[in-house]
């Protein structure tokens, strides 16, 4: 085992917040919420000036630097309000202020790190999350959900004779969040070089969203993924192919019953061919199965998918959203 140390810092002014907390029977691999990730684990009086958190670890489980304010969601003095999805409590960061944990992982395996964050002002807000030698910065224009704090290590998955792509069900990524009904946005590979969703490639300028069965309508098993931001919401795996050989790429595409209504298309690409795939969603959480066959070129082939349009929920048109991608299959033909 090693240690590491999780630091949240912040440019502006930026609301931290956490979901219930729940504690469950010890997986296999290491997942859950950090210890206090949600934040409902209180300071004493005495490290508060007001909602001011005052010393270094005046924030149980975590270490403090620069202004951060420790607050409850709701209505504000002043006409302000912080948005806390779940649970009461969270961190709100000033201007280059942060919040680390150390916590234990083993070398050379992949985590997956999971965690909410909501805006406080209209300002451009970029939040850094560092896992030293590593660092990524994450802008704020793109909403993530107020919840809690997670860890998950991703099991190594492989491909088989009957199906060539990994992680064909998306049922391998980042912790689901028990009590978050947003999903999970992945960040494009330009701002996480490895994409916490194993085997795929984020390949857009936007994040796609990682749902879950709770909370969605997913076609298959416990997750899949919604392509929320049209052409800019792309995701891609390379897979090991046998030159000029034939295959079928097979995939569902549904809507996750979240309020995304209209004309949808997802784009598939595979070596040199292309299929277009209309769907309809009536925002009942219906979906279709459809598949093409393509021609191998060289020993490594890209398959790629995109939504064609942009679309927003019904109930709020501040939200994108889109088709939701499953199921994806590749296997020879005989």
């Amino acid at each position: 085992m090693a240690t590491v140390i999780i630091t949240f810092l912040l440019s502006f002014s930026y609301l931290f917040a956490g979901s219930a907390f729940a504690t469950t029977k010890k997986p296999t691999f290491l997942q859950g919420y950090l210890q206090n990730g949600n934040f409902e684990e209180q300071p004493s009086p005495i490290n508060l000036r007001k909602t001011k958190l005052i010393g270094k670890y005046s924030l149980p489980k975590w270490e403090i630097n620069g202004l951060v304010v420790y607050i409850s969601g709701g209505p504000q003095p002043g006409g302000m309000f912080f948005p806390v999805a779940h649970g009461v409590h969270a961190v709100r960061l000033g201007n280059e202020a942060s919040v680390s944990q150390i916590i234990k992982v083993i070398p050379g395996s992949l985590y997956a790190l999971t965690f909410g964050a909501a805006r406080t002002c209209a300002q451009d807000e970029v939040l850094r999350v560092s896992v030293p030698p590593q660092q990524g910065d994450l802008p704020l224009q793109t909403m993530y959900s107020s919840n809690g704090v997670a860890i998950k290590e991703l099991a190594h998955s492989l491909p088989t004779r009957d199906n060539l792509v990994i992680n064909f069900g998306f049922e391998q990524g980042p912790f689901r969040l028990a009590n978050s009904s947003h999903g999970v946005l992945l960040p494009p590979k330009q701002e996480d070089l490895t994409s916490p969703l194993p085997g795929w490639i984020i390949e857009s300028l936007k994040a796609v969203k990682f749902i879950d069965s709770k909370h969605f309508i997913v076609p298959f098993g416990q997750a899949a993924v919604e392509l929320v931001a049209g052409r800019e919401s792309a995701i891609a795996q390379i897979l090991r192919t046998i030159p000029s050989k034939f295959y079928n790429l097979s995939f569902t595409v549904g809507d996750a019953k979240n309020g995304c209504h209209g004309s949808m298309m997802i784009e598939a690409f595979a070596a040199e061919d292309t299929l277009k795939v209309p769907f309809k969603s009536l925002g009942k959480g219906s979906f279709k199965t459809v598949s093409f066959k393509f021609q191998a070129l060289p020993a490594r082939t890209r398959i790629t998918f995109f939504s064609s349009f942009y679309h927003s929920r019904v109930d709020d048109f501040g939200s994108l959203c889109g088709p939701v991608l499953d199921q994806v299959r590749v296997f020879p033909v005989a």
